[in-house]
């Protein structure tokens, strides 16, 4: 548990199945992801955020965003990174840091992520500032130069960071998927409640298989 002194931080995180189909929505999209319009987003996977899972969770979760990359770069999508920089100043972390304390430090123990999603060269990287990845950062201008319209999106954390993102690529006619089980959560109900919400209100639910398939 990454906790403060005050007791704010990454809550313990309990062993939950990642999802094995598709959440029913009410809502019927018929979106399709194609990788020549495609920008994968690994979102927030370090170690600081992706270690407090349980050693099961973190296997699957970790395993499934490497098959949607890999999967997705072989067809040509591009792959890019979101990572916080670690040892943010009180001023860069602004009310982040009322919510979650000082944060994760720049440490490789606590920055790298996970080993087994090691970027290749041609990936982009984007500094993490706030939830959305589109904040303070040239996601969007770097998507739209290179004729990327689609957002699929893995990683940490679903109700946090992942939703912020999707309503912020929503807001801007970005065509955006959430990959279900290369997502995860503090809980499964929080994770179940964002897949929800965003289902109904700015993205297509997809499965990791479908991406691979």
């Amino acid at each position: 548990m990454n906790t403060t002194a005050s007791g704010v931080g990454l809550p313990i995180i309990d062993s939950y199945r990642l999802p094995v189909h598709r959440p029913m929505l009410p809502v019927a999209l018929d979106w399709i992801v194609s990788p020549a319009r495609t920008l994968v987003l690994v979102h927030d996977m370090q170690r600081y955020f992706v270690e407090p899972f349980p050693e099961q969770m973190r296997a699957d979760l970790v395993g499934n965003v490497a098959a949607v990359t890999q999967a997705l770069r072989e067809r040509g999508a591009i792959v890019a990174f979101s990572a916080q920089p670690g040892d943010m100043t009180s001023t860069e972390r602004g009310l982040l840091n009322d919510f979650w304390g000082p944060g994760m430090k720049a440490s490789p123990d606590q920055r790298q992520i996970m080993p087994e999603l090691a970027p290749h060269p041609s990936d982009w990287h984007f500094t993490k500032w706030r939830y959305s990845a589109f904040h303070r950062s040239d996601l969007l201008q770097c998507m739209r130069e290179s004729g990327r319209d689609q957002l699929v999106l893995c990683g940490v954390y679903a109700h946090v960071g992942i939703l912020a993102t999707a309503l912020d690529a929503f807001t801007n006619d970005v065509q955006t998927f959430i990959v279900a089980d290369a997502v995860a959560d503090f809980s499964e109900q929080e994770h179940r409640w964002a897949l929800d919400y965003a289902g109904r209100r700015c993205a297509q639910i997809i499965m990791s298989t479908e991406v691979v398939a």
